[in-house]
């Protein structure tokens, strides 16, 4: 026997936790409202039941079935849910490529069953509670759309959501506008349209990562790429940008260096012989900056060596590509003459003299005055010169390297008798 229930009245949707109240509850098989039984229920003594109301309309019977038959009935009534109400949108515009999150506030939110911008179903939505939903706007044409919500008791009033027009992002240019096979660069993309960018791409490959700096910058970090051109373009809510080219340099290298020696003081023109050599920024020698420099074409550079040190060091050169392997320069000291040996000879010449110094090696020329002389190079200290014929004399003899001149030893022509 039921004597009542609490609460006597629930949602159309079901769901509604009720309490009845009677005797002789033990073994209750069943509990209905009307012909339909409740979706779970829970014998707690002899005398009350909890039991969770389906889906229903008006008014019903509930009734508890045991073995020993089928109580009596109780009204129960279901309430007409209300319509859904809105009172408020946040923001009300957003890109006609959709894609805005939107809160909704109003009441009778509970159960929704649909969020509509116009015709067009929200991309999502969630019900938060009974008085807020938030919902991902749909893409729509330019123009306003009317956002509605369904619930159980029906479809509420619409809100005016404006989509607004976005052109597509516009890129004029990119500093530098070349960089490193490997990526890692930071460059500047310029523009207009540029505010809400979610993507910057490298030909088909995204950035590293990127940053909207105004509606007219962006900087980025090139990812990497194969060696050549690509167009780095833009994607914002109102489509993808244009292209603007960007060149992947690849790494320099450097195969030769002619002469690959010269004089402390500097000043030997030399011409390195390599590959990607195009753009170069810097020739070093060790670590001192060529005196000058210029890109003859992608394999070759002509450049002027500074001053060194005695010793070798590495030329490298740097390019928008990174920085080259190494090739030596070695800086010559200047070699020093110390004697000639015999020191005199006849007008005739002929003589052979043996120059004794240091730093002779790569000696190139041996000058007796003003006339070169034919020269062997024994040794770094150890130079045999035949004397040219000249005046009776004494004339200066020098030696010339890779490292300069050096200082004088005097021979002397001697004329007479048997000289």
């Amino acid at each position: 026997m039921i004597s009542s229930v609490s609460p006597a009245s629930g949602a159309p949707g079901g769901g509604t936790v009720v309490t009845i109240t009677g005797s002789n509850f033990n073994q209750a098989t069943a509990v209905r409202f009307g012909t339909t039984l409740a979706p779970g229920f829970t014998v707690v003594s002899a005398n009350q039941i909890t039991a969770t109301s389906p889906a229903g309309s008006g008014t019903v019977l509930v009734t508890v079935t045991t073995p020993g038959g089928t109580s009596n009935g109780v009204s129960f009534g279901y309430a007409a849910a209300p319509a859904p109400v809105l009172t408020a949108l946040s923001p009300t515009q957003g890109p006609a490529a959709g894609g805005t999150a939107v809160t909704l506030t109003g009441t009778g939110f509970t159960g929704a069953t649909s969020v509509r911008f116009g015709s067009v179903n929200a991309t999502s939505f969630t019900v938060v509670s009974a008085t807020q939903i938030t919902a991902v706007a749909p893409p729509g044409s330019a123009g306003s759309a009317q956002v509605t919500v369904t619930g159980p008791g029906g479809t509420s009033n619409g809100i005016t959501y404006t989509y607004v027009a976005t052109p597509a992002p516009v890129l004029t240019g990119v500093s530098p506008g070349q960089g490193p096979v490997s990526g890692g660069n930071t460059v500047t993309l310029t523009g207009s349209g540029l505010t809400g960018v979610t993507s910057v791409l490298f030909g088909s490959v995204p950035a590293v990562s990127f940053t909207v700096v105004s509606a007219t910058q962006i900087t980025a970090v090139a990812p990497p790429e194969g060696a050549g051109p690509v167009q780095i373009t833009v994607i914002g809510p109102g489509g993808t940008s244009n292209g603007v080219t960007y060149f992947y340099v690849g790494i320099p290298t450097l195969t030769s260096i002619v002469p690959g020696q010269g004089p402390l003081s500097g000043g030997t023109a030399v011409t390195l012989t390599g590959t990607n050599l195009l753009g170069a920024t810097v020739v070093r020698f060790g670590g001192v900056n060529a005196t000058s420099f210029t890109v003859v074409s992608a394999t070759q550079i002509n450049a002027v060596a500074p001053a060194g040190s005695a010793g070798t060091v590495q030329v490298t050169v740097d390019t928008p590509g990174g920085t080259s392997n190494g090739v030596p320069y070695t800086y010559v000291v200047v070699p020093v003459l110390t004697s000639a040996a015999p020191a005199q000879g006849p007008l005739a010449g002929g003589t052979t003299v043996t120059l004794f110094g240091t730093g002779l090696t790569t000696t190139n020329a041996v000058h007796f005055g003003s006339v070169l002389a034919a020269f062997t190079v024994v040794s770094d200290t150890w130079v045999t010169a035949t004397a040219p014929a000249g005046s009776a004399g004494a004339v200066n003899v020098t030696v010339t390297t890779d490292g300069g001149t050096s200082n004088a030893v005097t021979y002397t022509r001697v004329g007479g008798p048997g000289i």
